[in-house]
Protein backbone atom coordinates (compact mmCIF):
# COMPACT_ATOMS: atom_id res chain seq x y z
CA UNK A 1 0.00 0.00 0.00
CA UNK A 2 0.97 3.81 -0.80
CA UNK A 3 1.64 6.01 2.56
CA UNK A 4 -1.32 7.81 1.74
CA UNK A 5 -3.38 4.66 3.33
CA UNK A 6 -6.11 6.10 5.73
CA UNK A 7 -4.24 4.49 8.94
CA UNK A 8 -6.25 7.15 11.26
CA UNK A 9 -9.89 5.73 10.15
CA UNK A 10 -8.23 1.81 10.11
CA UNK A 11 -7.27 2.14 13.46
CA UNK A 12 -10.90 3.60 14.69
CA UNK A 13 -12.09 -0.04 13.69
CA UNK A 14 -10.00 -2.14 15.08
CA UNK A 15 -11.80 -3.42 18.02
CA UNK A 16 -15.38 -3.70 16.21
CA UNK A 17 -17.59 -6.55 15.51
CA UNK A 18 -16.06 -6.95 12.09
CA UNK A 19 -12.35 -6.29 12.45
CA UNK A 20 -11.76 -8.78 15.34
CA UNK A 21 -14.14 -11.37 13.68
CA UNK A 22 -11.93 -10.43 10.33
CA UNK A 23 -8.24 -11.30 12.73
CA UNK A 24 -9.82 -13.96 14.70
CA UNK A 25 -11.06 -16.11 11.56
CA UNK A 26 -7.18 -15.21 9.78
CA UNK A 27 -5.37 -16.04 13.03
CA UNK A 28 -7.37 -19.73 13.60
CA UNK A 29 -6.72 -20.36 9.20
CA UNK A 30 -3.65 -19.58 9.75
CA UNK A 31 -2.68 -21.61 12.36
CA UNK A 32 -4.07 -24.64 10.88
CA UNK A 33 -1.17 -24.07 8.24
CA UNK A 34 1.33 -22.86 9.97
CA UNK A 35 2.25 -24.94 13.43
CA UNK A 36 4.28 -24.20 15.96
CA UNK A 37 7.02 -26.15 14.89
CA UNK A 38 9.66 -25.91 12.88
CA UNK A 39 9.66 -22.08 13.24
CA UNK A 40 9.95 -20.44 10.31
CA UNK A 41 10.77 -16.90 8.84
CA UNK A 42 7.52 -15.33 8.42
CA UNK A 43 6.79 -12.11 6.46
CA UNK A 44 4.15 -9.71 7.01
CA UNK A 45 3.38 -7.40 3.77
CA UNK A 46 1.02 -4.81 5.11
CA UNK A 47 1.25 -5.77 8.93
CA UNK A 48 -0.76 -2.81 10.01
CA UNK A 49 -1.07 -2.97 13.96
CA UNK A 50 0.76 -6.58 13.77
CA UNK A 51 -2.00 -8.93 14.84
CA UNK A 52 -1.04 -12.04 12.81
CA UNK A 53 2.63 -11.31 12.77
CA UNK A 54 2.47 -11.02 16.43
CA UNK A 55 0.59 -14.19 17.23
CA UNK A 56 3.32 -16.11 14.90
CA UNK A 57 6.41 -14.68 16.94
CA UNK A 58 4.07 -15.19 20.35
CA UNK A 59 4.19 -19.30 18.74
CA UNK A 60 7.93 -19.28 18.26
CA UNK A 61 8.45 -17.86 14.24
CA UNK A 62 10.86 -14.93 13.54
CA UNK A 63 8.77 -12.67 11.46
CA UNK A 64 9.49 -9.41 9.12
CA UNK A 65 6.80 -6.95 9.01
CA UNK A 66 6.25 -4.81 6.60
CA UNK A 67 4.20 -1.79 5.79
CA UNK A 68 4.13 1.93 4.70
CA UNK A 69 2.49 3.54 7.54
CA UNK A 70 4.62 4.93 10.33
CA UNK A 71 1.89 4.99 12.44
CA UNK A 72 0.79 1.85 12.13
CA UNK A 73 4.08 0.40 13.21
CA UNK A 74 3.66 2.21 16.09
CA UNK A 75 1.05 1.01 17.11
CA UNK A 76 2.49 -2.37 16.37
CA UNK A 77 5.52 -1.70 18.41
CA UNK A 78 3.27 -0.43 21.32
CA UNK A 79 1.96 -3.58 21.86
CA UNK A 80 5.42 -5.61 20.99
CA UNK A 81 6.79 -3.77 23.68
CA UNK A 82 4.64 -5.33 26.48
CA UNK A 83 5.89 -8.99 24.85
CA UNK A 84 8.93 -10.49 26.56
CA UNK A 85 11.99 -10.03 25.44
CA UNK A 86 11.78 -13.61 23.47
CA UNK A 87 9.14 -12.60 21.10
CA UNK A 88 10.28 -8.95 20.91
CA UNK A 89 13.80 -10.19 19.58
CA UNK A 90 11.99 -12.53 16.99
CA UNK A 91 10.50 -9.68 15.24
CA UNK A 92 11.86 -7.08 12.94
CA UNK A 93 9.55 -4.10 11.53
CA UNK A 94 10.47 -2.96 8.29
CA UNK A 95 8.75 1.00 7.08
CA UNK A 96 8.22 0.12 2.91
CA UNK A 97 5.97 0.22 0.60
CA UNK A 98 4.88 -3.66 -1.22
CA UNK A 99 5.87 -2.39 -4.48
CA UNK A 100 9.64 -2.45 -3.72
CA UNK A 101 9.23 -6.55 -1.76
CA UNK A 102 11.78 -7.58 -4.65
CA UNK A 103 13.93 -4.52 -3.99
CA UNK A 104 14.07 -5.00 0.03
CA UNK A 105 14.52 -8.90 0.18
CA UNK A 106 16.24 -11.71 -1.24
CA UNK A 107 14.75 -14.56 -3.49
CA UNK A 108 13.28 -17.53 -1.38
CA UNK A 109 13.76 -15.50 1.84
CA UNK A 110 10.65 -16.66 3.58
CA UNK A 111 8.95 -19.85 4.58
CA UNK A 112 5.69 -18.39 4.97
CA UNK A 113 4.49 -14.47 3.38
CA UNK A 114 1.26 -12.94 4.53
CA UNK A 115 -0.73 -10.46 2.33
CA UNK A 116 -3.69 -9.94 4.12
CA UNK A 117 -6.12 -6.75 2.88
CA UNK A 118 -3.10 -5.41 0.38
CA UNK A 119 -3.97 -6.80 -2.89
CA UNK A 120 -7.32 -4.90 -3.55
CA UNK A 121 -5.54 -1.43 -2.99
CA UNK A 122 -3.42 -2.82 -6.81
CA UNK A 123 -5.40 -2.08 -9.59
CA UNK A 124 -3.14 -4.58 -11.24
CA UNK A 125 -1.67 -7.03 -8.67
CA UNK A 126 0.25 -8.92 -11.42
CA UNK A 127 3.50 -7.25 -9.82
CA UNK A 128 2.96 -7.37 -6.33
CA UNK A 129 1.93 -11.52 -6.61
CA UNK A 130 5.12 -11.41 -9.17
CA UNK A 131 7.63 -10.21 -5.85
CA UNK A 132 5.73 -12.74 -3.42
CA UNK A 133 6.45 -15.68 -5.49
CA UNK A 134 10.31 -13.87 -5.55
CA UNK A 135 10.70 -13.83 -2.16
CA UNK A 136 9.02 -17.63 -0.80
CA UNK A 137 11.16 -20.34 -0.45
CA UNK A 138 10.90 -23.61 -1.98
CA UNK A 139 8.20 -25.71 -0.13
CA UNK A 140 6.88 -22.47 1.84
CA UNK A 141 3.25 -20.80 1.95
CA UNK A 142 1.64 -18.14 1.36
CA UNK A 143 -1.62 -16.41 2.78
CA UNK A 144 -3.59 -13.82 0.95
CA UNK A 145 -6.32 -12.19 2.35
CA UNK A 146 -8.66 -10.24 -0.87
CA UNK A 147 -11.89 -9.23 -0.84
CA UNK A 148 -14.28 -11.73 -2.98
CA UNK A 149 -15.36 -10.42 -6.22
CA UNK A 150 -18.18 -13.12 -6.62
CA UNK A 151 -19.79 -12.06 -3.81
CA UNK A 152 -19.57 -7.68 -4.48
CA UNK A 153 -23.48 -7.29 -4.38
CA UNK A 154 -24.21 -9.62 -0.92
CA UNK A 155 -23.50 -6.57 1.58
CA UNK A 156 -25.13 -3.94 -0.29
CA UNK A 157 -27.96 -6.01 -1.25
CA UNK A 158 -28.11 -7.14 2.37
CA UNK A 159 -28.38 -3.10 3.23
CA UNK A 160 -30.52 -2.46 0.75
CA UNK A 161 -28.29 -0.05 -1.46
CA UNK A 162 -29.74 -1.64 -4.58
CA UNK A 163 -28.31 1.12 -6.66
CA UNK A 164 -24.29 -0.38 -5.43
CA UNK A 165 -26.00 -4.13 -5.44
CA UNK A 166 -26.97 -3.86 -8.86
CA UNK A 167 -23.66 -2.23 -10.09
CA UNK A 168 -21.49 -4.73 -8.19
CA UNK A 169 -22.44 -7.36 -10.57
CA UNK A 170 -20.82 -5.05 -13.48
CA UNK A 171 -16.76 -5.45 -12.40
CA UNK A 172 -14.56 -6.03 -9.32
CA UNK A 173 -14.79 -2.10 -8.27
CA UNK A 174 -16.05 -0.68 -5.09
CA UNK A 175 -15.89 1.93 -2.47
CA UNK A 176 -14.64 0.45 0.85
CA UNK A 177 -16.10 1.59 4.18
CA UNK A 178 -13.01 3.82 5.28
CA UNK A 179 -13.41 5.75 2.04
CA UNK A 180 -11.08 4.10 -0.49
CA UNK A 181 -12.12 2.98 -4.08
CA UNK A 182 -10.44 -0.27 -3.91
CA UNK A 183 -10.75 -3.76 -6.26
CA UNK A 184 -11.99 -7.73 -5.90
CA UNK A 185 -10.29 -10.87 -6.84
CA UNK A 186 -12.42 -13.83 -8.63
CA UNK A 187 -11.46 -17.17 -6.89
CA UNK A 188 -10.81 -18.52 -10.24
CA UNK A 189 -8.64 -15.92 -11.65
CA UNK A 190 -6.58 -15.14 -8.39
CA UNK A 191 -5.96 -19.17 -8.69
CA UNK A 192 -5.03 -19.18 -11.92
CA UNK A 193 -2.59 -16.05 -11.79
CA UNK A 194 -0.59 -18.28 -8.30
CA UNK A 195 -0.41 -21.19 -10.81
CA UNK A 196 0.89 -19.28 -13.81
CA UNK A 197 3.88 -18.14 -10.78
CA UNK A 198 4.28 -21.77 -9.59
CA UNK A 199 1.96 -21.19 -6.10
CA UNK A 200 -0.71 -24.21 -5.88
CA UNK A 201 -4.12 -23.20 -3.54
CA UNK A 202 -5.05 -26.74 -1.39
CA UNK A 203 -7.01 -24.70 0.64
CA UNK A 204 -8.99 -21.28 0.98
CA UNK A 205 -11.60 -19.97 2.89
CA UNK A 206 -14.52 -17.11 3.40
CA UNK A 207 -14.34 -14.66 5.94
CA UNK A 208 -17.43 -12.59 7.72
CA UNK A 209 -19.33 -14.55 5.83
CA UNK A 210 -22.22 -13.55 8.45
CA UNK A 211 -21.11 -10.33 10.10
CA UNK A 212 -19.88 -8.31 7.24
CA UNK A 213 -23.32 -6.67 7.06
CA UNK A 214 -23.07 -5.40 10.46
CA UNK A 215 -22.57 -1.86 11.13
CA UNK A 216 -18.93 -0.43 11.21
CA UNK A 217 -18.98 0.99 14.78
CA UNK A 218 -20.71 -2.84 16.07
CA UNK A 219 -19.39 -2.93 19.17
CA UNK A 220 -18.39 -6.43 20.89
CA UNK A 221 -21.19 -9.10 21.96
CA UNK A 222 -20.73 -10.28 25.40
CA UNK A 223 -18.39 -13.13 25.56
CA UNK A 224 -20.36 -15.91 25.21
CA UNK A 225 -22.40 -14.68 22.21
CA UNK A 226 -18.67 -13.21 20.88
CA UNK A 227 -18.14 -17.30 20.87
CA UNK A 228 -21.03 -18.30 19.37
CA UNK A 229 -20.16 -16.00 16.39
CA UNK A 230 -16.92 -17.33 15.89
CA UNK A 231 -17.68 -20.88 16.31
CA UNK A 232 -20.75 -20.00 13.53
CA UNK A 233 -18.40 -17.96 11.04
CA UNK A 234 -15.42 -20.49 11.55
CA UNK A 235 -17.57 -23.04 10.00
CA UNK A 236 -19.28 -21.42 7.36
CA UNK A 237 -15.64 -19.97 6.37
CA UNK A 238 -14.83 -23.77 5.26
CA UNK A 239 -17.68 -25.00 4.22
CA UNK A 240 -19.85 -24.81 0.94
CA UNK A 241 -22.05 -23.25 0.06
CA UNK A 242 -21.47 -20.30 2.85
CA UNK A 243 -17.59 -19.78 1.48
CA UNK A 244 -18.52 -18.60 -1.74
CA UNK A 245 -20.71 -15.88 -0.22
CA UNK A 246 -18.14 -14.52 2.26
CA UNK A 247 -17.03 -10.94 2.16
CA UNK A 248 -13.25 -11.87 1.93
CA UNK A 249 -11.44 -14.63 0.56
CA UNK A 250 -8.36 -16.05 2.24
CA UNK A 251 -6.48 -18.06 -0.29
CA UNK A 252 -3.70 -20.72 1.14
CA UNK A 253 -1.30 -21.19 -1.83
CA UNK A 254 2.10 -23.11 -1.56
CA UNK A 255 5.12 -23.18 -3.73
CA UNK A 256 6.70 -26.42 -4.95
CA UNK A 257 9.38 -27.78 -2.90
Amino acid sequence: MSGDFPSDRWRARLGTLRQVVRQEMVTRQVAAHVPDQPARRVLDIGCGQGTQALSLAQRGHSVTGLDSSEQLLDVFRTALATEPEDVRERVHLVRGDAVALGELFAPDAFDVVLCHGVLMYFADPAPLLDAIAHVVAPGGLVSLLVRNGDALAMRPGLLGDWETANAAFEGTGYHNRIGVDARADRLDELTAQLERRGLTVPQWYGVRVFTDAAASDAELPDEATLEAVLHAEERAGRTDPYRHVAALLHVIATRGA
